[in-house]
């Protein structure tokens, strides 16, 4: 008989060889449940009086800290839900990125009992979404995921840890030891002074007219003579605004009268969908004192979507040559800023697209639609604006972020640093 109170021996049957074998059973005081308010009593069964022992000091040093967590049923997947179901106060367009990310993280480890999980079985969900090929719940096979992505999946299960710890399910959190992927080094790239004043030079060329029944451009040899239909989307991006910010932009956020722009509205991509809602911070809400060639760019995409409306509204309802009714509907009103031939505002990724479409058509470089913000910032800073006013204009509220991310040095600021040092 052990001399330890709490641990005591026992003679047991074994199935298997039809013996009597010693067993130790261990009871300790495991302090108050939080849920009923009464005292728990644990037990557990071992085979070896040195395993009793050793189970015995290590839950009576964790009830003693509070730190014992007792045995839960609870899954991953009960786990994800209940965490999104307590975030009140995310904007629709966070709660829809959130929802995303925990769909993934359920369709790897949905399953598993959460006080089973290990770090391991983080780290192969990890290398599932780099290698892709997995499928989802909906049978669609991934793609390989970049680094980005998947780093947020990785910030996003150790934060539903950490609240699983906090809440006492969990004693410690498995995720916490798993390593971000390394991004390649990446360039922000940006136009020169030079570049942006060709492009803006070919872009605000007079636009085709609606043509046909479809009110698409023609793709002539001569398109790359005509002007860009959303010369105005560009000009904003030029301006500092987020892609997710000229998506969002209505016309009602345009004081023509005050020459002034109010950004308040935010369109953003989560997996396939578009999600909107408030701006990406409190700080990138701002209002804007209008530029004269952004004003120039909106009053004539104001006029173009006006005789946009007219051309659809005209054919609506009407037949063809042949005496069929033609498959289109009245122009809708949604009252954005950036919007397609019928008035239907563009998903940030088609924005992307017709920017890089944009680009190719009249020969420029490829530079990422949001690098117009780095484009802006260089110039800015470039032309003496304190760094500042730059973040305030970015909506950046570390004006350290704006720097690092978005300002770059072109070879003609670097010759005109040389001279400022030519002593």
């Amino acid at each position: 008989m052990s001399r330890t109170p709490q641990i005591r021996k026992l003679m047991v049957l074994d199935k298997r060889t039809g013996k009597s074998v010693p067993r130790y059973m261990v009871r300790v005081d495991g302090g108050v449940d939080p849920e009923t308010g009464k005292r728990r009593q644990l037990k557990k069964r071992f085979r070896t009086e040195r395993e009793a022992r050793q189970w015995l000091s290590e839950t009576q040093n964790a009830v003693s800290t509070g730190a014992y967590v007792p045995r839960r049923k609870v899954t991953v997947e009960q786990l994800c839900s209940d965490y999104v179901a307590a975030r009140h106060n995310l904007r629709p367009s966070s709660l829809a990125k959130l929802n995303y990310d925990v769909d993934v993280i359920v369709d790897h480890l949905g399953h598993k009992q959460l006080q089973a999980l290990t770090k391991s079985d983080v780290d192969h969900m990890v290398s599932s979404l780099r290698n892709g090929g997995g499928k989802t719940r909906t049978g669609r096979v991934r793609r390989p995921w970049g680094p980005d992505a998947t780093n947020k999946v990785i910030a996003t299960v150790t934060r539903i840890l950490d609240d699983a710890r906090a809440q006492g399910l969990v004693a410690r959190n498995v995720a916490e030891r798993v390593d971000s992927v390394r991004r390649d080094f990446q360039r922000i790239e940006a136009f020169t002074e030079r570049e942006v004043r060709e492009l803006f030079t070919l872009i605000d060329r007079p636009c085709l007219p609606p043509q046909g029944t479809n009110h698409r451009r023609e793709k002539d040899t001569d398109a790359a003579e005509y002007g860009d239909r959303l010369a105005h989307a560009w000009h904003l991006g030029m301006s500092g605004l987020r892609r997710g910010e000229i998506a969002g932009l209505r016309w009602s956020d345009v004081d023509f009268d005050a020459g002034r722009i109010t950004v308040e509205n935010n369109r953003v991509m989560v997996g396939a969908e578009t999600a909107e809602g408030d701006t990406k911070t409190i700080t990138s809400r701002r209002v804007l004192p209008m530029p004269d060639r952004v004003r120039t760019a909106l009053l004539a995409a104001q006029s173009r979507q006006a005789d946009e409306r007219a051309a659809i509204n005209d054919l609506a309802g009407t037949k063809d040559a042949r005496g069929y009714e033609r498959r289109i509907g009245a122009y809708e009103e949604t009252g954005y800023v950036v919007v397609n031939e019928l008035g239907k505002p563009y998903a940030p990724t088609v924005l992307s697209r017709l920017w890089r479409e944009m680009l190719n058509r009249y020969g420029f470089r490829h530079v990422k639609l949001h690098a117009t913000r780095s484009t802006c910032a260089t110039l800015m800073i470039a032309d003496g604006v304190p760094i500042t006013v730059v973040a305030a204009w970015l909506g950046q509220k570390d004006s350290s972020v704006t720097l690092r991310r978005y300002a770059t040095a072109h070879p003609e600021h670097l010759t005109d640093a040389a001279r400022s040092v030519d002593w």
